[in-house]
């Protein structure tokens, strides 16, 4: 879900004809809000199933890792953007934000982490 929607449709979309960076930024907040709530769900349940499961130390680390980046996210990052989109929104012109590209490298952190733990609960499963 991360890959397809922050690195395929977010970019995409304001490639689109007649889609404006207001409607852009209109259609991410609703697409980033349900992969959020999604993500949390998963995350949730994922907190719950590792003690279940007691993986190796260095399996555990990569899904703590991609929690710790979603909470960042959420807590850091999508505050500060939803004020620059808020205010785009409003009317008011401002530059690109960097914001963005701290909400992109973390969602890297999360896929590295995501897919490396995999790996590792794979090669450690007995």
């Amino acid at each position: 879900m991360v890959l397809a929607i922050s690195f395929l449709e977010a970019p995409i979309k304001f490639r689109a004809p007649g889609v404006t960076v207001p409607i852009g930024l209109s259609i991410g907040r609703l697409v980033f809000r349900a992969l959020n709530i999604i993500e949390c769900v998963f995350a949730a349940a994922l907190l719950v199933a590792i003690p279940l499961a007691a993986p190796q130390p260095a399996a555990l680390v990569a899904p703590l890792v991609a929690v710790a980046a979603l909470l960042g996210q959420l807590g850091g990052v999508r505050p500060w953007l939803n004020q620059r989109t808020k205010a785009v929104l409003a009317g008011a012109t401002r530059a690109r934000s960097r914001g963005h590209y701290v909400y992109v490298a973390m969602e890297g952190v999360k896929v590295i982490a995501l897919a490396l733990g995999g790996i590792l609960l794979l090669v450690s499963a007995p």
